[in-house]
């Protein structure tokens, strides 16, 4: 095979438009093995961690202490409450769904006994319903069964309002009936494509009814085991504390044999991402570490000598900025960003135009990501079939500064721009991260020569990230002109990804900010093709309307993407740790084993 046509194969696989599974079946079709397609894969830095050769558990427990580096520490572990992605994977030690997203974007069975089918007469033909048949034997750590009750309950403490869930999206236009002690019916409104979101993945971790019965609605935060989980999964709770760590022993009663292997897990909060990384590839303190946002040139010198490895995922994850169209320094009815205001300058489309065009990607791309962050124009990348190719970024200081001109924003003195008494000075906010603040580098400097003064705001990531809702500095509140962070995508499809920008999702004080739209950004067309895809059978049809809804919001724009980020782990050299960009890092945390 020429070599260049097998580097634009391995570049497919590293951006999501290949599966890993595709790229091997290409190869064996080339005469080569399995293992030598899996070692091209892993010389280029993309490679998932494989499964040791001949492994099957004969056995559970006997694995001693697993310990992972979480650098943002979670800081509670309730699924339902869970708005960041380090609460949701320290939920997922103990909590499971039916379903979960393999790597190749598959569903595989977890509390579910099959996954729905219309052949298997699970799913209807209309897109109606589906119907689950649960695994028989699963039990509560408690010892309590899991029945369909329990599936039941989660419908309902989900979709109350009261609850204010993150998870009331997937759960409010449904609803879930039991048929039997094992089978669960989830009917839709409207016909519905995909079917697999209640109940699957990030957003269908189960709760249990018995401890969670009495603190539906407004007595939702009040729960103990909140901070106390009771589930199903691999490993049992043993004691927690907010931001620093996560502990659980071995769940000896779990429903799939010979597993899991480790007797222990320990997930360690706080620190930052180079640390984590050395800790893992460098010193082997730790086995696991997520969310390698580090400059990959620092990644590449800890491999050089380490005692791990760097895996890179493939997925839809996104590094982006948004823009505030409420305004976040004037209150109304009470409530900062209120959904009613206006942003003063942010509502000139002028100046969201001019500010995509001062995002250096290139320069972000090839100075500080390299193979971890790929630029892009699309807040939506993946899977292929959902990717705009329309959308093209663009950086040039002189058109920015030319649009600014055009729209009446005028150079002070000050080299400031101005227009009716208003400067156009902006509060631009992200996480304390090296790659996120040479990013907010770069752009500051190119917004300086444009006339736009930037003032840049550093959080701690557990307060960043936080669900207090107490705290200011949240991202879902938003109490600043401009931020940045990642979106993860937990599952190989663009309803839940998307409906961050629906107007019935505004992140507001009502909803606890568990809202998705923290741009609470309005667009009746955006709304209308959400709604549409929501219940387009057609598979090309309901793609097109995702592709439009990411050239609203990337040409508006009320985002600016940044850079495509595949899933970037630290993984201890013995260690098999089988991972997914559609799902969490611990979606399949049972299999996780250590070699001898």
């Amino acid at each position: 095979m020429q070599e260049q046509a097998l580097r634009t194969l391995i570049e497919d696989v590293r951006e999501g438009r290949l599966a890993r599974r595709a790229f091997v079946q290409r190869m064996l079709a080339l005469g080569l093995t399995a293992p030598m397609a899996g070692q091209m894969l892993m010389h280029a830095g993309i490679a998932q961690a494989q499964a040791p050769s001949g492994y099957k558990p004969t056995k559970r427990g006997g694995g001693g202490a697993l310990k992972l580096l979480w650098w943002q520490g979670a800081t509670l572990l309730n699924p339902h409450f869970a708005t960041g992605t380090k609460d949701q994977e320290g939920a997922r030690i103990f909590y499971e769904p039916l379903a979960a997203w393999n790597a190749d974007g598959d569903l595989v069975p977890i509390l579910a006994a099959e996954i729905p089918s219309v052949q298997n007469g699970g799913l209807s033909k209309d897109g109606m319903s589906v119907t689950w048949k649960l695994k028989r034997g699963a039990t509560w750590h408690d010892g309590k069964p899991f029945t369909a009750d329990d599936c039941v309950f989660n419908w309902e403490y989900a979709s109350h309002p009261d609850t204010a869930a993150v998870t009331v999206g997937t759960y409010k236009d449904c609803k879930v009936e039991k048929i039997d002690s094992h089978t669960v019916k989830v009917t839709f409104k409207k016909p519905t494509p995909f079917w697999a979101d209640p109940f699957v993945g990030t957003r269908g971790m189960l709760i249990p009814k018995h401890l969670f019965a009495d603190f539906i609605g407004a007595k939702s935060r009040d729960a103990p085991a909140n901070l106390k989980p009771v589930g199903t999964g691999p490993y049992k709770f043993v004691d927690f504390k907010p931001g620093d760590m996560v502990r659980g022993a071995i769940n000896t009663s779990y429903h799939f044999d010979n597993r899991p292997f480790f007797d222990t897990i320990e997930m360690k909060g706080g620190g930052d991402a180079v640390s984590a990384a050395r800790a893992v590839i460098q010193t082997g303190e730790f086995d696991y570490a997520w969310n390698m946002q580090v400059e990959d040139e620092i990644l590449k010198r800890l491999e050089a000598g380490g005692r791990g490895k760097v895996t890179i995922t493939p997925g839809g994850n996104i590094e982006f900025i948004v823009l505030n169209m409420a305004d976040p320094w004037t209150e109304v009815d009470g409530e900062r960003a209120h959904p009613k205001s206006r942003h003063p300058i942010m509502s000139d489309q002028a100046v969201r135009q001019a500010l995509n065009l001062l995002v250096d990607r290139g320069a972000v791309q090839e100075f500080i990501y390299g193979r971890t962050g790929v630029a892009t124009a699309n807040f939506l990348n993946n899977p292929e079939r959902f990717r705009s190719k329309t959308m093209k970024w663009e950086f040039n200081v002189d058109k920015a500064s030319a649009v600014l001109e055009a729209a009446g924003w005028k150079k002070g003195n000050d080299g400031i721009r101005e227009k009716g008494g208003k400067k156009l000075k902006l509060v631009f906010q992200t996480s304390i991260n090296a790659p996120r603040q040479k990013t907010q580098a770069i752009i500051k400097q190119a917004a300086q020569k444009a006339g736009v003064d930037l003032e840049l705001k550093a959080i701690t990531s557990s307060v960043y990230f936080s669900s207090d809702v107490g705290n200011p500095d949240t991202y879902t509140k938003f109490f600043c002109d401009v931020e940045m962070y990642t979106t993860t995508m937990t599952q190989p499809d663009a309803e839940l990804f998307m409906n961050q920008f629906v107007s019935w999702e505004f992140s507001t004080k009502e909803n606890k900010w568990q809202g998705r739209n923290i741009a609470r950004w309005k667009n009746d067309e955006y709304d209308k093709a959400f709604r549409a895809a929501e219940n387009e059978l057609d598979p090309v049809k309901r793609a097109a309307l995702f592709i439009r809804m990411n050239d609203l919001i990337c040409s508006d724009p009320v985002v600016i993407p940044v850079v495509y980020r595949p899933r970037v782990a630290a993984v201890a050299s013995k260690l098999y740790a089988p991972l997914s960009g559609w799902d969490n890092d611990l979606w399949n945390l049972k299999d996780w084993f250590r070699e001898a």
